[in-house]
């Protein structure tokens, strides 16, 4: 923990090496959350390029080194709005998912995962935040509502319901394959 916050002071100071170190370490996370939101490797790289950018011009403003990674990831969440925004007028039928209909005929289902991505795609941002901080990263309701910076009730009630409709998708493929 002490080499973390050195290495966060450093990259604080100016010190490039250190600011990479760092971000390289979380790298993996950082891809894997902008994965979950962008769907595909391409987006996803570009979502983790733009997030390395605008932490390294943000880093000085990082008041607590202790939440490095949580800050990258909210900056990486930010960044991944932003891009699905920006391509939200356009409506173009993933590659994974064109692929997974193409192979499955009429009796088979999609692949789990892509039936999940779907409906996780289809919450409001702030509860896509909170299923993924709460339940991809195993952060508690209180640290989910820290780092969204709102109020714990509100994160409790986004919270429920994100799996209020979740669990209302999954029970409405599952009456519609009945």
């Amino acid at each position: 923990m002490v080499a973390i916050i050195d290495r966060v002071m450093r990259a604080r100071r100016g010190d490039e090496t250190a600011f990479l170190a760092m971000f390289q370490h979380y790298e993996a996370d950082l891809y894997r959350t902008a994965y979950a939101y962008a769907g595909n490797p391409e987006d996803a790289l570009d979502i983790v390029q733009e997030t390395a950018y605008r932490s390294f011009k943000a880093i000085g403003g990082l008041k607590e080194p202790n939440y490095f990674k949580t800050w990258l990831i909210k900056i990486a969440m930010s960044c991944a709005v932003d891009l699905l925004r920006k391509r939200k007028q356009e409506a173009v039928l993933r590659p994974e998912y064109a692929e997974a209909m193409a192979v499955a005929g009429e009796d088979e289902d999609l692949p789990l995962s892509l039936s999940l991505q779907a409906w996780i795609e289809a919450l409001n941002a702030d509860e896509k935040h909170v299923i993924l901080l709460r339940f991809y990263y195993d952060y508690t309701i209180r640290e989910v509502a820290e780092m969204m910076d709102i109020p714990l009730g509100t994160c409790k009630s986004l919270l429920y319901r994100a799996l209020r409709k979740l669990r209302k998708r999954a029970e409405d493929e599952e009456d519609a394959y009945a």
